[in-house]
């Protein structure tokens, strides 16, 4: 990994960067801030969460220059983190964004915040783990992603975790690729638009 960048747990102090970062890539793993009129619904919805909620297996890529360009999350237990979801950061957030009735792009993730999906159950039981990964042009084709893929894993066998899974955009080639490359293979469509990748640990 070049000396230039690094990487350490996220912190609150961190989420301004996670939100950034997770816009700027938001259009599968391209900058989607033009396509957004509030730059933080984005990062409520994807990103936020975890830093707050499961901040043991949150990290942030940082530079000396640019601050955060990464992030890598994972939670051990899928249905545990919905329902801290469920019980503290969803409420909040569907007072702030009352329903839309138009079919904009920020309506749709508006209606996430009040009705998440929750991972399929059968998926659920045999990787019950999942994870989340973005990084910006700085920090890719390094080895990072490797390295912090790795190191959730490493962290996910020590608990005794039996699988992980990840969802991905349909359409992002690259990020596919990448993770079959790392052993993970494609169990099915998730959505018109998103796959579910897995991977066994055990």
């Amino acid at each position: 990994m070049p000396s230039t960048l690094s990487i350490r747990h996220a912190s609150l102090a961190d989420l301004p960067g996670v939100y950034r970062v997770c816009l700027q890539t938001g259009d599968a793993g391209a900058d989607a801030t033009g396509s957004w009129r509030d730059p933080d619904l984005l990062g409520h919805v994807w990103a936020g969460a975890y830093v707050v909620g499961a901040p043991d297996l949150a990290f942030v890529v940082t530079h000396p220059d640019s601050g955060v360009c990464g992030y890598f999350f994972g939670c051990a237990d899928t249905r545990a983190f919905e329902a801290w979801q469920e019980a503290a950061w969803w409420p909040p957030l569907r007072a702030a964004y009352p329903l839309r009735a138009d079919q904009s792009l920020e309506a749709e993730l508006v209606h996430v915040i009040h009705h998440p999906p929750l991972a399929p159950d059968d998926i659920v039981a045999e990787y019950p783990a999942h994870l989340h990964i973005d990084l910006l042009p700085v920090a890719r084709g390094l080895g990072i992603g490797r390295v912090l893929v790795d190191r959730l894993l490493a962290e996910l066998r020590v608990r005794g975790v039996p699988g992980v899974h990840l969802e991905v955009a349909a359409s992002n080639a690259n990020a596919i690729a990448f993770y079959q490359h790392l052993g993970f293979e494609v169990l099915r469509p998730n959505s018109d638009h998103d796959l579910l990748m897995g991977l066994r640990l055990a």
